[in-house]
């Protein structure tokens, strides 16, 4: 077996520190029949081209190559490998710049060291064995999951590159939460306004065609992985036919039965069959067979009497199943609001003109509830309304962190509430402020600025108390200083931590993804890579993966549009890095212990074989399954247990 070892002096930033041929001599020493060549610059072109002819006019069969971080150039000479016909795996390199030259300032131990590792290098490589990258076709369509602001961007910039998108919603419509309210942070643009022209795209625009839109619609079931899932997704029965409604609401005025709107949060009413708040889309109701007189068993025909349409309304629709493919999935299911009934020291749920951020935000809105009047329930206008900041946040008996969209929502709320009642008294009960970027602290400014703001920071919420006397409500209070007092306000707005949505868990089931320790989705790297889940081919967007504003939302979306659309190219095939688990059925004791460590659900048991087989799709080769398994029935690819303690035996020798 000939070996090759090349050793690159970097120009100045290796061979100041370490002498090449002190190196050449020590190496040889131990191993006298490999071939020693020093090069300049080994990543120039005339560095590579001289690696390749040597290693074909010396028939060399194994490389060791001396330079600098494998993170820089492994690549780069794996391709030289190739050009030279040799197994670009059939190589390993030493880092002998960043960990021996730039960190020892001796040079003869700075030499010493280099040619210890260049010989654990030669023992190490002498073991390594061919590999081969596998190609697979792939479905260049994607699954989105959740159709608010980060899945429409999703969804709209993968089908303007003319991919095919299946975009899954839970609900009747489409928008996610910013369709509820009229007046978004921080510049007070109207959130249905805001969104249209986006909706719009989706539902009729250029690319519309490309995009199939799947309301009141969930998972079944995921079988797959990266570049080739398919999925199955039961659709709930809207009992209206979208294509022939014409939205004229003619059917729901007739409709007899009504109950509580939980678009609005059960404030206002609705009937069974319904649209959740005017301008919602897709622009046709839909039947709540849970209210239905049809679903008790009565012979109710009155919507479909009022219906001008012929075939509008189909009381027998039972649903469907789809079954889709794709190659990506991109899970943007949004988020939820901690439950204030947790704090019952805030009376919410217990005592009048208690209200939730959310919950205010309809009451706000000219579509919602009190058409945008803000009334007490007594019908009064407030003389004082008091803001309680941080609600389950910033509290290690609830939620630890902060959820950053809070403020800047309470501060939108003094503004408006200012805007349509001047003089209205305004009390902020906070914790922390929060006001980061350019545009924010507009709002936190004319709130700081306006005579009737109050501020007053507590340090713990259960020190603040609403209470009742003589039908006026009281906030007895401690502040940070420890002053005891009392302010009495005729709404109070609770202010909640955004958590994680209550379908994350099925969701997360269905893919097998990791959540962290707060109930978020999993991602891959909280700073360098956000929008990768542990999953390979699963990528998270929007509140799912963490607590963040409509900016930030729609920014994952098209990040993750990014990932599948450089990863997913019609007519290229996926390529499988070799270097990952393989499992020897004969050795396998069918523990199950590798299932269970995985960190990228890559390993299955198979019942019938009675052994378990690694998926080298999703598969990172980080070698968790090869240490934990107990009758070493797993190898790693290109870091075998022989290889690593060869590498060891020349490191020490």
């Amino acid at each position: 077996m000939r070996i090759g070892v090349y050793f690159c002096n970097c120009g100045t930033n290796i061979s100041d520190k370490i002498d090449a041929d002190l190196v050449r001599e020590k190496v040889l020493k131990l191993h006298d029949d490999l071939l020693f060549q020093s090069v300049d610059f080994m990543c120039s072109e005339e560095g590579k081209e001289f690696i390749e002819r040597d290693i074909k006019g010396n028939n060399i069969e194994r490389v060791v190559i001396a330079a600098c971080s494998p993170r820089e150039h492994e690549q780069t000479f794996m391709r030289v490998l190739s050009n030279a016909g040799v197994n670009p795996y059939l190589m390993q390199m030493v880092n002998i710049r960043e960990q021996v030259a730039w960190v020892t300032a001796d040079k003869t131990e700075a030499t010493g060291k280099a040619a210890r590792l260049v010989g654990a290098a030669i023992k190490r490589v002498s073991l390594h064995e061919p590999l081969e990258k596998r190609e697979l076709d792939i479905c260049p369509d994607v699954l989105i999951i959740g159709a608010g602001p980060a899945g429409l961007k999703a969804a709209m910039g993968i089908a303007g590159a003319g991919r095919k998108v299946t975009l899954v919603e839970k609900s009747p419509v489409i928008g996610g939460l910013p369709v509820r309210y009229e007046e978004l942070f921080p510049n007070m643009e109207c959130g249905p306004c805001m969104l249209e022209p986006l909706l719009a795209d989706v539902m009729h625009g250029e690319h519309s065609g490309n995009i199939e839109v799947l309301t009141l619609s969930g998972l079944v079931e995921v079988i797959g992985s990266y570049g080739n899932f398919t999925v199955k997704i039961r659709q709930k029965p809207r009992y209206v036919d979208i294509n022939k409604c014409i939205g004229c609401a003619e059917c729901i005025e007739a409709c007899p039965v009504s109950a509580g709107n939980e678009f609005n949060y059960g404030m206002s009413e609705k009937k069974a069959i319904y649209f959740p708040f005017a301008g919602a889309l897709p622009n046709a109701p839909s039947i709540d067979n849970s209210i239905c007189l049809r679903a008790k068993g009565e012979n109710c025909m009155l919507c479909k009497e009022a219906c001008p349409v012929e075939g509008a309304i189909v009381f027998e629709d039972c649903g469907k199943v789809f079954e889709r493919s794709a190659g990506a999935v991109i899970v943007a299911i949004g988020s939820n609001v901690y439950d204030c009934s947790n704090l019952p020291n805030l009376g919410y749920g217990r005592i009048k003109d208690v209200f939730t951020g959310p919950e205010f935000e309809r009451r706000l809105a000219s579509n919602g509830p009190t058409e945008g009047e803000i009334r007490t329930s007594g019908g009064n206008a407030p003389a004082a309304v008091a803001i309680i900041h941080c609600v389950g946040s910033l509290d290690k008996n609830h939620k630890e962190y902060c959820s950053g969209v809070c403020c800047q929502y309470a501060f939108k709320f003094n503004h408006l509430i200012s805007k349509k009642l001047p003089g209205t008294k305004l009390y902020h009960f906070y914790k922390e402020f929060s006001v980061p970027g350019k545009e924010e602290f507009n709002l936190y400014q004319k709130a700081g600025h306006n005579p009737n703001s109050a501020f007053i920071r507590y340090s713990d919420i259960s020190e603040l108390a609403v209470v009742t006397e003589d039908d006026r409500k009281i906030i007895r209070y401690k502040d940070a200083s420890g002053q005891e007092g009392d302010v009495a306000a005729d709404i109070i707005i609770l202010c909640p931590a955004v958590i994680p949505s209550s379908g994350s868990p099925a969701v997360g089931s269905i893919f097998e993804m990791s959540m962290d320790r707060l109930g978020f989705f999993e991602e891959m790297h909280a700073r360098m890579d956000p929008v990768q889940s542990k999953i390979r081919g699963v990528f998270i967007a929007g509140t799912c993966q963490s607590p963040m504003d409509i900016q930030k939302a729609m920014s994952q979306g098209m990040a993750a549009a990014g990932y599948v659309l450089s990863g997913l190219v019609p007519g290229r095939k996926l390529e499988i890095n070799p270097v990952n688990a393989v499992v020897d059925p004969e050795m396998c004791s069918g523990c199950r212990v590798c299932v269970s460590v995985c960190p990228y659900k890559a390993i299955t048991f198979s019942a019938d074989e009675k052994v378990s087989k690694v998926n080298d799709v999703l598969c990172q080769g980080c070698g968790t399954c090869v240490a934990a398994c107990p009758s070493g029935a797993i190898k790693a690819n290109h870091f075998t247990t022989e290889e690593i303690f060869a590498e060891i035996e020349g490191l020490l020798s």
